[in-house]
């Protein structure tokens, strides 16, 4: 199975928090290009990485932020 983010959500979170989605990579690391391939769907995040965002907005769940799906 692999995780893959729940863009949507993650861009209501930086729309109230008045934050770019360049922030948020930045925070966590990696590059813009990458954080734009995990928002399309296209690349789907190490466990590490998983920690970092959970860490980044703890307000919400793995569940929230994340959805499982199994690997074609």
């Amino acid at each position: 199975m692999k995780a893959n983010l729940r863009s949507e959500t993650i861009k209501r979170i930086l729309l109230r928090k008045n934050k770019t989605q360049n922030w948020l990579a930045h925070r966590l690391e990696i590059s813009t290009g990458y954080m734009s391939q995990l928002m399309e769907g296209t690349r789907n995040p190490s466990p590490k990485l998983r920690e970092k965002i959970m860490n980044y907005l703890p307000d919400l769940g793995f569940d929230d932020l994340f959805e499982m799906k199994e690997m074609d």
